[in-house]
């Protein structure tokens, strides 16, 4: 009876971090909507609303590790549920750095407003990529609460999308430089923002990853995607 109640107590404390998560994760999907508003509409309200966010979102990482670090001192959990505690940890952390790259994009749209030539250059374009990675952000989010590795595995394919719009968004970027060197500026502000459209997308990959290790208990970082779907499997 006594194991009983301590299993339950137990649960009631996952369950109650993983809401934090996901309120952290709500918080993230907020800054990179934001800041890709922000980014279309040139506008500098919406970019300083996503650097207001950031305090918040830094605050929910450290009290999500130190519940995690008490609930591992108190409970000594082992197998699975020490795995889940790790990806949780691991997950908030991936979470504040997609924070800091909408941070980042929020920065690099004042600079471009400041310079002026923004409307110059083919900033809408990045739209269908942050599309794309605040959706795979979404998706990492939904998985990693269901605990569905097949989710995982199809997050994971849909990273290359992102790395394919990058590599042609940048090819386009150096054609605008080369043929008008007085959009150098803006561009380098705009290659900063794609860049940082790629890394909220490599974090999302990484949340999935952490999904399979928590239910498969494969570490598949580094790996082939046979060796991936394999492990799924």
């Amino acid at each position: 009876m006594a194991d009983k109640h301590l299993s339950t107590q137990f649960d009631s404390e996952l369950s109650a971090v993983s809401t934090r998560v996901m309120e952290m994760g709500g918080l993230v999907e907020s800054q990179i909507r934001t800041a890709v508003h922000a980014l279309s509409q040139f506008s500098g309200e919406a970019a300083d609303q996503v650097m207001a966010a950031e305090a918040r979102v830094n605050m929910l990482e450290v009290d999500i590790d130190r519940e995690l670090s008490s609930i591992i001192a108190r409970r000594q959990p082992t197998a699975r549920d020490l795995r889940l505690l790790i990806a949780i940890s691991k997950t908030t952390a991936n979470l504040e750095r997609a924070g800091d790259e909408a941070e980042k994009i929020a920065r690099m749209v004042k600079s471009i407003i400041d310079s002026g030539e923004g409307r110059t250059l083919p900033a809408s374009e990045l739209r269908i990529a942050a599309d794309l990675a605040s959706g795979l952000l979404r998706k990492a989010l939904d998985a990693f609460a269901r605990l569905d590795a097949n989710a995982a595995v199809s997050i994971l394919k849909e990273d290359n999308l992102i790395d394919q719009e990058f590599g042609g968004f940048v090819r386009k970027l150096i054609t605008y430089m080369m043929e008008d060197p007085r959009t150098i500026s803006a561009s380098l502000n705009l290659l900063f923002v794609a860049k940082a459209i790629e890394r909220i997308g490599d974090h999302a990959k990484n949340i999935a990853e952490f999904i399979i290790y928590v239910v498969k208990g494969a570490d598949i970082r580094h790996t082939s995607m046979e060796q991936i779907e394999s492990a799924v499997r």
